[in-house]
């Protein structure tokens, strides 16, 4: 569905990468373009075309009810006040994926989740190109979607945050997921119902819904076309056999497990959602288990950062929320002793869950950050500190043959970090000292 956008009042809220792919593609389209940013110093304003009007600091709210359409980042909440008002005087509100999805004319794998999305989309993505797809990769990991209509791609592959789902209605996805629901957010959203609501709504329209089997806030009855994964009793699934396991499709083996470089329990379930979702869309099985065998997996996600002594260090930087961090621990083996870093930012979320996981004779757990006096009371065996640094410093004389240090935060790391991959980086520096 393309859309005449030629001499419309266009407001892009938030400047950066995304907000500039939004900007360029208007101008294209001779639209009328102006931008706002409610930081006073937006990174990308030197890229920003002179002709193009810049108001920052604040929303205008004058600007915003003077428009035709309002394009908004995933950082500004839907709720704001000023956004409200625009909306309740008739003017549309969408996002940079709205604009894509009526452009696109080449069919679209759409991949949400709590967890595990950045992992399931890459892999989909290698999976593809494997096949000898021309594919392209974008939305919440790598380039801003817009960037993809360049290129004459026979298959995309977008990951999608629920921010960027609020503010998207034309998405038709070939196939499409809801990975998982955790708690995440919640500074965001009412409640984890209207957190998940957010997610759910990358099914409208798809082709075929891949849902997950183990979490039941990943489908909705209204579904027509439907493929599940999970351990067992899936379309996607484990087989055991002879001490062995194997991924399976229905009836088929797809892939012995040993024969792929990723590990851990939750990656499994990454796999069989990746296998699903490209099955769906045509992907070849050739390239299927080409890309399955050399998929490493991405940074700071459950990634050896450090092996010396015989210690494991792990560097799950990643996980920034408590569903993340019980999918890290949940089936995870440990010859010796566990040393959990936990903290950060908790964005108001229930540590509860950790409670029982963490409560166990082999797991040490060293807190620190904003939230780190909140994570320490889940476990008698826990320390506070005020950085991680401090935290390692202190584990680092315990450490025997056998045991593992793992970050997995359970937290956003902005109290302290830049991001989640300075905190990753870091914890790999430190490790390297051992």
């Amino acid at each position: 569905m393309q859309t005449s956008y030629q001499n419309k009042r266009i407001t892009v809220i938030g400047l950066g990468k995304t907000g500039l792919s939004c900007v360029d593609f208007l101008l294209a389209k001779q639209a009328n373009v102006r931008v706002i940013d409610t930081r006073k110093n937006p990174t990308g304003t030197d890229k920003l075309p002179t002709n193009v009007p810049l108001h920052k600091g604040s929303l205008n709210q004058d600007w915003l009810l003077d428009s035709d359409l309002i394009v908004v980042s995933p950082g500004i909440a839907i709720k704001t006040p000023e956004i409200q008002t625009a909306l309740s005087a008739g003017v549309k509100v969408i996002g940079d994926i709205e604009l894509f999805c009526r452009e696109a004319s080449k069919p679209i794998i759409a991949i949400t989740g709590s967890n595990g999305k950045s992992t399931v989309t890459t892999l989909v993505y290698e999976m593809a190109k494997a096949s000898g797809l021309k594919v392209g990769m974008g939305g919440n990991i790598g380039i801003p979607a817009l960037s993809l209509l360049e290129q004459n791609y026979d298959l995309y592959v977008l990951e999608l945050s629920s921010f960027q789902l609020e503010t998207t209605y034309s998405l038709k996805a070939t196939s499409a997921t809801v990975l998982n629901v955790t708690e995440d957010h919640m500074d965001r959203y009412i409640d984890l119902e209207d957190y998940r609501q957010a997610k759910l709504r990358i099914y409208h329209n798809a082709k075929t819904a891949i849902v997950n089997t183990e979490d039941p806030l990943t489908t909705i009855d209204s579904l027509k076309s439907a493929v599940s994964f999970g351990e067992e009793n899936s379309d996607y699934w484990l087989k055991t056999e002879n001490g062995k396991q194997y991924f399976m499709a229905k009836n088929e083996m797809i892939l012995p497990c040993d024969e792929i470089k990723l590990v851990g329990r939750h990656n499994y379930m990454n796999v069989l959602a990746a296998i699903a979702l490209a099955q769906a869309a045509n992907v070849s099985l050739e390239g299927i288990r080409t890309a399955l065998r050399e998929f490493s997996g991405l940074d700071h996600r459950f990634q050896l950062a450090h092996f010396a002594n015989g210690v494991y260090w792990i560097n799950d930087s990643k996980a920034t929320n408590v569903g993340s961090t019980v999918a890290a621990l949940t089936g995870l083996q440990v010859a010796g002793h566990l040393h959990l870093l936990l903290g950060g930012d908790g964005k108001e979320a229930d540590f509860s869950e950790l409670s029982t996981l963490i409560q166990q004779p082999h797991i040490y757990c060293y807190c620190f950050g904003k939230d780190g006096a909140q994570l320490a009371k889940l476990s008698q065996q826990s320390q506070l500190f005020d950085t991680m640094e401090q935290a390692i410093n202190a584990l680092r004389p315990n450490l025997k043959e056998g045991d593992m240090v793992l970050l997995s935060p359970a937290c956003a790391s902005l109290d302290q970090f830049t991001s989640f991959e300075q905190r990753g980086d870091e914890f790999t520096r430190l490790a390297k000292l051992s």
